[in-house]
């Protein structure tokens, strides 16, 4: 081999090697790009899902929900507990068993320790309220579900009865075309027949 084509050959090995690594580059990329897409593909669809969005509706109306029945409590049935209790609110309801130590200068040198019963009361009130507002609200849509529903069922029901009627109509339709064909077709052996007779009467005489 002489020198020329060996250079030739290192040419051509230096460029297949060019040629390769290039080559896994471009796959490198191409499966990078393929996780990402994946990846944004995979996050769509989970954003997307219907339960996903109902969920954080729900959570934005339960939030809502619960700052109006704290709202209930505190400022329409605790001033009514109140009047009928001498002063006294529901979160002020509690047993003290150590009182609050006050220094010289007037700031707070011991917390009060105490049983706060009165807003456990609240609290419990607050949940009966909650509850008895869902149980309402899913009372009100399972009863609009149903009825929506049982008018879907009767469109459907209503539908499968006149697709019946309609296959019964060309059934029929179809066996009384099969039965005058029948017939014709008696007929026209009859005729035949008789014809037949006739012409064999003839041939005799």
């Amino acid at each position: 081999m002489g020198l020329e084509d060996k250079k030739v050959l290192e040419s051509r090995i230096k460029a297949g090697e060019e040629t390769m690594r290039k080559e896994r580059q471009r796959k490198m990329k191409k499966k990078i790009k393929a996780k990402k897409d994946g990846f944004f593909r995979d996050f769509k669809k989970f954003i997307t899902k219907g339960n996903i969005i109902d969920m954080a509706v729900g959570v934005v109306i339960g939030s809502a929900f619960s700052a109006i029945v704290n709202g209930l409590v505190k400022m329409i049935i605790n001033p009514v507990i109140a009047l009928l209790t001498g002063g006294v609110s529901l979160d002020g309801w509690k047993t003290v068993l150590v009182k609050e130590v006050l220094d010289e200068a007037g700031e707070v040198a011991t917390a009060e320790v105490a049983i706060l019963w009165g807003e456990w009361i609240q609290t419990i009130i607050n949940f009966f309220i909650i509850a008895i507002s869902i149980f309402v609200a899913v009372r009100i849509i399972t009863g609009i579900n149903n009825r929506l529903r049982a008018k879907e069922l009767a469109a459907i029901a209503e539908a499968d009865a006149k697709k019946k009627a309609e296959e019964k109509a060309k059934a029929d339709a179809l066996a009384a075309e099969q039965k005058a064909k029948e017939e014709a077709l008696a007929k026209f052996y009859a005729n035949v027949e008789l014809q037949t007779k006739l012409l064999e009467e003839i041939a005799k005489k």
